[in-house]
């Protein structure tokens, strides 16, 4: 009799719902907003309407091409005909396919929107979900607004054979179309992603959220199990596995997720507020001379514990900062900090070097991992295709040297942000609030203009490194500092800096608070005046500033001895 009660109730599936995790039968009229077991709390999956609902301003959807229905292209049957199924899922769910495509407004922001139904046939892609995601690219291309897509997908539907595998084909194009012309895609993934939806557009959000809870990936778990004969971890694919990887942007709770992509909405959007102005008036605090810094002292003192770190200037100089995380590739190196925020009220993309003294070993007191300059491309690419411009903030004494980091290829990876930072098509302001050293440093320091903190330093190599090399003896490391000519005013004397930012009397740590005001204020003048340029006269005016680099020290040698001489 269990039995029979047991199968009347999954035959009437779309009445009830049963937790995963304490196993309890839920009535669905009776569960919370949320869709959450009213028992032990955990999260149901969500119909596509009630999704839609969560996510947009009220009233503002209107669905599009809802009359598009699959064909049977292979006439497909196995316990029943393949167009019973749809009939059925469609009476079920009350969609008429495994994806709802429309146009919404979020937080008073128009975009598309394509939502997946779970509950329609695993929300597996076929033609038709093909179709309206290459419709939703095309809609959002044509009216320059943002892409959102909230995926749930076992996969590709088994019923359309290769039909169905193609159609992965044609939503990668349609998504790469998307980004060659400059138009922000959010792909927001819930339990679970699968397969084909997954490899074709869901992992290739400009940002990928992930509400928490949700298992992504290529292949299911008790498939890679089957396959390989390998029992998996128990976080395989799991939010937790995706975030600490390197595969997605953040995580949100299902209470947060609208509040946060209305929050990326606002990033991508086109109707952003104007660059920022520059300060009223000059409000700095009167220049030292020149000598009264010893190089060595200045190194010490960079270095310091107490000097303020990116952390204090994220929370002082910008507003609304919102992280993003990860390489997509295979890790998510913290020491280089990705996000966008807020300065003076206008969006902008900050990158820098996290560097904790006596933090988290992975932290590496801000030496970078190769993973760390992948996600500063990676971001730095964002910036591009959503017109925003780029602050750095650069504080490390070089990339990290371990053997890891050379088989994961570190020049490559610093190779490849230089080479993306020189041809990017939106203003680029650096600025080294600590130390710069080498390599490390040079890959966040390329721009329109590069500043630098009066108490900051900026060296080919450390000073220790190059006693050890020059002198043989790396405790005349002082001696080698005040050679290597590496304080600001030096460098600014060279023309090889634009400007150094002045700091409060005694040092940044002495008033940390107005250490960031004199930034902000110096990152609101420089990129004020850049503000005016287009793409094209930034990427040009740029590559002349570089190319003028050390030129006029490029003399003819003089021989000296010899016949001739």
């Amino acid at each position: 009799m269990g039995d029979t009660l047991l199968a009347r109730v999954e035959a009437h599936a779309d009445r009830w719902r049963r937790c995963a995790r304490c196993r309890r039968w839920c009535a669905r009229r009776a569960l919370p907003p949320g869709w959450t077991c009213p028992g032990c709390g955990a999260p149901f999956r969500v119909p596509a309407a009630d999704r839609i609902a969560s996510l947009v301003d009220p009233g503002t959807f209107e669905e599009l091409a809802a009359a598009l229905a699959p064909g049977d292209p292979l006439d497909f049957h196995d316990r029943v005909p393949y167009p019973r199924r749809c009939a059925d899922a469609r009476s079920r769910t009350g969609s008429a396919e495994a994806a709802v495509l429309g146009t919404a407004e979020v937080a008073g922001r128009r975009v598309v929107l394509v939502v997946f139904d779970f509950a329609f046939l695993g929300g597996s892609m076929g033609v038709v979900v093909g179709e309206k995601l290459a419709r939703a690219a095309e809609i959002a291309e044509h009216g320059r607004i943002p892409l959102v897509t909230v995926s749930a997908s076992g996969g590709g539907r088994m019923q359309e054979g290769a039909f169905a595998l193609l159609q992965g084909a044609k939503a990668a194009a349609a998504v790469g179309a998307l980004r060659d012309a400059g138009v922000p895609y959010l792909s927001v993934l819930t339990d679970p992603v699968i397969g084909g939806v997954q490899v074709s557009f869901a992992s290739a959000g400009d940002v990928v959220l992930v509400e928490e809870g949700t298992r992504a990936g290529f292949a299911g778990r008790r498939v890679v199990e089957q396959t390989t004969g390998c029992r998996l971890p128990e976080d395989f694919q799991t939010d937790a596995f995706l975030l600490r990887h390197g595969h997605v942007d953040l995580v949100a709770p299902r209470r947060e997720l609208p509040a946060t992509l209305a929050r990326l909405v606002a990033y991508a959007s086109s109707d952003r507020a104007p660059r920022p102005e520059p300060p009223a008036g000059p409000d700095d605090p009167p220049e030292p001379p020149e000598d009264e810094v010893d190089p060595w002292d200045a190194v010490v003192a960079v270095r310091a514990a107490h000097r303020p770190r990116l952390a204090h200037y994220l929370d002082t100089a910008f507003t609304d900062v919102v992280e993003l995380r990860g390489d997509r590739m295979r890790d998510d190196d913290p020491t280089v900090f990705t996000g966008l925020a807020r300065l003076a009220g206008s969006p902008v993309v900050v990158i820098g070097h996290n560097r904790v003294t006596g933090g988290p070993a992975r932290r590496n007191a801000g030496m970078a991992l190769p993973s760390g300059y992948r996600k500063a491309t990676r971001v730095m690419r964002l910036a591009a295709r959503w017109s925003l411009p780029v602050v750095t903030l650069v504080d490390t004494p070089g990339a990290h040297p371990a053997a890891d980091a050379e088989a994961d290829n570190q020049c490559g990876a610093i190779a490849e942000t230089m080479l993306t930072a020189a041809r990017l098509p939106t203003p680029v302001v650096c600025a080294v609030i600590g130390e710069g050293g080498s390599g490390g440093a040079l890959a966040l320091s390329i721009g329109d203009r590069l500043l630098m903190q009066r108490n900051s330093t900026f060296s080919v190599i450390s000073p220790e490194g190059c006693a050890a090399i020059l002198f043989s003896d790396s405790a005349r490391a002082p001696e080698a500092a005040r050679a290597l000519r590496l304080r600001a005013a030096d460098l600014l004397r060279h023309g090889l800096i634009d400007a150094v930012v002045p700091e409060p009397p005694g040092g940044a740590h002495t008033d940390p608070r107005r250490a960031a005001d004199l930034l902000a204020a110096a990152l609101r003048r420089h990129l004020a005046e850049l503000g005016a340029c287009d793409g094209p006269r930034l990427v040009a005016a740029r590559a002349a500033r570089l190319r003028a680099l050390g030129r006029d020290w490029c003399g003819t040698p003089r021989v000296t001895g010899g016949r001739g001489g």
